[in-house]
C-alpha cells in the first residue's frame, strides 16, 4: 500500500511540474459576448473588444515540491504505524480478556469440584469405559489437596 502511494504522489508531482511549466500562456485575454458571458483566451476575439490581463509566473521549486511529497510521505508512513500498533494493541487487549475469561472459567470448575469432594461422602472417578471408581479416603484426601493447589494457583487467591 505504502509503495502505491509513494509511486502517486511522484507521479502527481511530476505531472504537476511538467502541466504547470506547459500550460502557461505568454498572454491572456479577456472579453464579453454579446450575451454577457465572459471568456478567456490566449489570442484577442476578432469580433469582441476584449482587453489583455496581466500575469506574473513564478516557476515551480522543485526542492519545495519534493519537501512537501517527502513530508505527505513521512505522515501517510506515521498513520499507518500508529494504526499498525493500535490494531496490535487491540489484539493483545482481546487476547488478554480471553485468557482472564478462561482463569475465570477453570477457577469455578476447579471450586466446584472441591465443594463436591467435601459435601459428598462418596467420591469417584470415571475411568476411560464411563465405569465409576469410587476413592478411598486417603485417595479422597490427595484428590481434596490437588483441587486446592489447582485453585491456588487458578484463582489467585
Amino acid at each position: 500500500m505504502r509503495m502505491k502511494t509513494q509511486r502517486f504522489l511522484s507521479s502527481l508531482a511530476v505531472l504537476a511540474l511538467t502541466v504547470g511549466s506547459t500550460s502557461y500562456a505568454d498572454e491572456i485575454y479577456k472579453w464579453i459576448d454579446k450575451d454577457g458571458n465572459v471568456h478567456y483566451e490566449d489570442r484577442p476575439s476578432e469580433v469582441y473588444s476584449g482587453e489583455r490581463l496581466q500575469t506574473s509566473y513564478n516557476r515551480t521549486d522543485s526542492a519545495n515540491v519534493q519537501q512537501r511529497v517527502q513530508a505527505l510521505q513521512d505522515s501517510t508512513a506515521a498513520r499507518n504505524e500508529a494504526r499498525a500498533e493500535r490494531d496490535a494493541q487491540t489484539a493483545t487487549a482481546a487476547e488478554n480478556r480471553a485468557a482472564a475469561e478462561e482463569k475465570a472459567t477453570k477457577c469455578e470448575k476447579y471450586r466446584a469440584q472441591l465443594k463436591m469432594m467435601l459435601e459428598t461422602p462418596r467420591v469417584y472417578r470415571e475411568d476411560a469405559n464411563g465405569e465409576r471408581s469410587y476413592l478411598d479416603d486417603v485417595q479422597k484426601e490427595e484428590a481434596r489437596s490437588q483441587a486446592e493447589a489447582l485453585i491456588k494457583e487458578t484463582c489467585n487467591t
